[in-house]
């Protein structure tokens, strides 16, 4: 997989839906480590209190050392936070369970919004995805002010377009009002099934509405993506000929292809 000169300007990428179970946190894992497999350095920041990125990437909570919560706060550099990986050209800030107060800890502070942007000012990476937590709260808002584009994984079911339309005025309010830069990097469907007809429509019904915003690449239902990260594992490790994991790697090159149209 090539990495166009264009990806290797650090672009930073928040991946965010307000509805949990959607395949976020999988997602930020499988495109990292499909994407750093082809070549780009990447940096995976774990702004979710469950630190389910960081599960699934093998780092235990003892070795998280503040993490996401300490950039945010202040308290160490990106630098001194950010972890390697199994993978290659794949680092971490890792999340703590202390992310689960942000809201109380950092609300009162001036510009509380720009936290993470100011805090990954120059990370040594070529590509920054944010794995944000559910819902529009405080660490959702800070990645996506700190955000060149947002990735948005959308799982195939009935009220994934209800859900998805108070995501949308979110970003739109962040643009008008804090980030005018920040735009829909693209809406990835996860968790499909061919054998179900219900899935078939609503995957219809986003591309109706959202058109070519929508990635061609669909994330299919798939025990492999569920098993690897009890294992710490991206799936791209644990079962590389899974569906899931073959599934990501057209993700990466999709995204990659987009990368180049945008810049032609």
């Amino acid at each position: 997989m090539d990495i166009p000169a264009e990806v290797s300007k650090r672009r930073v990428i928040a991946i965010a839906n307000q509805k949990g179970g959607v395949g976020k946190t999988t997602t930020a894992i499988n495109l990292a480590t499909a994407l750093a497999a082809g070549g780009a350095k990447v940096l995976l920041i774990d702004a979710d209190p469950q630190g389910n990125a960081s599960t699934g990437l093998g780092i235990p909570p003892s070795a998280r050392n503040g993490g996401t919560y300490s950039l945010l706060a202040g308290e160490a550099s990106l630098a001194a936070l950010t972890l390697p990986t199994t993978v290659p050209n794949l680092s971490i800030v890792p999340a703590v369970a202390d992310l689960i107060g942000a809201d109380l800890e950092f609300g009162g502070e001036k510009d509380r919004e720009f936290l993470l942007r100011r805090a990954i000012r120059a990370p040594d990476a070529d590509i920054v995805f944010i794995d944000c937590p559910p819902g529009l709260a405080l660490l959702t808002l800070n990645a996506l002010v700190a955000a060149d584009t947002v990735l948005v994984p959308l799982q195939a079911e009935f009220f994934a377009l209800e859900g998805i339309s108070q995501l949308m005025r979110t970003i739109d309010m962040v643009r008008r009002r804090l980030n005018p830069g920040l735009e829909l990097e693209g809406i990835v469907l996860t968790m499909t099934d061919k054998r179900n007809n219900l899935s078939d429509q609503v995957s219809a019904d986003v591309r109706g509405h959202f058109g070519d915003k929508v990635f061609e690449t669909e994330i299919p239902r798939n025990i492999r993506i569920t098993e690897a990260p009890s294992h710490g594992l991206p799936v791209l490790l644990y079962d590389f000929r899974s569906a899931g994991a073959q599934a990501y790697l057209n993700l990466a090159a999709e995204f990659l292809k987009r990368a180049r149209l945008r810049t032609a």
